[in-house]
């Protein structure tokens, strides 16, 4: 008696995975698609991941983060083969979905899942305007305040004008060097 309701459609099925292991867990689906040969009903495995940019040590990095922790998403048509292949991966402990049965992750989430994860620059996200008080948390002028005079949105930089010795200096940041007050 088949558990699962077989479709002919494929569709994207979200899979909890242990937080940590998801690299390993699409390693080792993918070794399983290939080994029991399921290529015909298990299609793309995949861990969704964004380009962030990131300040340490007053250096900028671009670093990978997972968009959702914990869960990689399968390509496939659920049968109760496939089912059974996905569900006993080693460090998979389910699928989304009631019961034992998957739901399916909608066309227009995967999309917008693709998009965020095609952009090859990474995008600066401003949240404060001119005219902003803000406080400098990395850099030689860590823990000053100041306030916003420029924004520079292409290279990720600010102006902060921060009083010094009774005066207002301008100073170049880059806007994660700094946080709105």
């Amino acid at each position: 008696m088949p558990k699962q309701i077989a479709t002919s459609e494929k569709h994207w099925y979200a899979i909890h995975t242990y937080s940590g292991y998801e690299e390993s867990v699409a390693k080792n689906l993918e070794q399983r698609i290939d080994s029991l040969g399921m290529q015909d009903k298990i299609f793309r495995v995949l861990v969704p991941k964004e380009k962030k940019i990131k300040i340490k040590g007053g250096k900028r990095y671009t670093v990978e983060d997972k968009i959702y922790p914990g869960y990689v998403l399968v390509e496939m048509i659920v049968t109760d083969d496939s089912w059974y292949v996905v569900r006993n991966t080693p460090r998979v402990t389910g699928f989304i979905g009631s019961g034992t049965t998957p739901t399916p992750v909608s066309e227009d989430e995967i999309q917008i899942l693709m998009g965020r994860m095609g952009v090859e620059e990474p995008k600066y996200k401003i949240e404060f305007k001119i005219g902003d008080h803000v406080k400098i948390t990395d850099g030689p002028f860590k823990d000053f305040d100041g306030k916003v005079a420029e924004i520079d949105e292409k290279r990720g930089k600010v102006k902060v004008l921060v009083t010094m010795f009774g005066r207002e200096t301008p100073v170049e940041m880059d806007f994660l060097q700094v946080k709105k007050i």
